[in-house]
C-alpha cells in the first residue's frame, strides 16, 4: 500500500467551535466526535482531528479546491467579514493570488491557524509541468 495521509490532529482552545468554523467556511460536513476530538473529514479520506491543548501554536493547513468551491468558500469568508490575504505573509489584505495560473488565499482560524485554499498545487499541475 502506497503512504497515504489518514489524519491529522489540529490542536485549539476549542474543539467544537474551531471544527465547525472550518467544516462551515469549507462547505464540509458538521463535525464529528471521535473520543476526546472533534473531526473534520475532507474528501481525499483525510480528517482534521481538533484537539483542545493549553497552549496553541499555529499551523498552516492547506486545501485543494476547484474553481467552483474556490468561489464558494470566498463567498462565505465575504459573508463573515474575516480578513484574508493573498500571501502567508500578510501584506496583500482582501486580494487572491494567481499562483501557479490558479487562485488562492488566505485566512486565519479562531486560533490563528493559517488556512489557505488554492485552485492549483505548488509548481502547478504535474502533467502541465515543461
Amino acid at each position: 500500500m502506497p503512504v497515504r495521509l489518514n489524519h491529522t490532529i489540529v490542536y485549539c482552545r476549542h474543539k467544537q467551535a474551531s471544527a465547525l468554523f472550518l467544516s462551515e467556511i469549507l462547505g464540509l460536513p458538521a463535525p464529528t466526535s471521535f473520543g476526546p476530538f472533534s473531526v473534520v473529514q475532507v474528501a481525499n479520506d483525510v480528517s482534521l482531528d481538533f484537539l483542545e491543548e493549553g497552549t496553541v501554536h499555529p499551523q498552516h493547513y492547506a486545501f485543494l479546491v476547484d474553481e467552483n468551491e474556490f468561489d464558494q468558500i470566498h463567498a462565505r469568508i465575504l459573508a463573515r467579514d474575516i480578513p484574508y490575504w493573498a500571501d502567508p505573509e500578510r501584506r496583500r489584505p482582501q486580494q487572491t493570488n494567481t499562483n501557479d495560473g490558479g487562485r488562492g488565499l488566505y485566512w486565519l482560524d479562531p486560533d490563528s491557524h493559517i488556512l489557505e485554499i488554492l485552485t492549483v498545487p505548488y509548481g502547478g499541475w504535474p502533467n502541465q509541468r515543461p
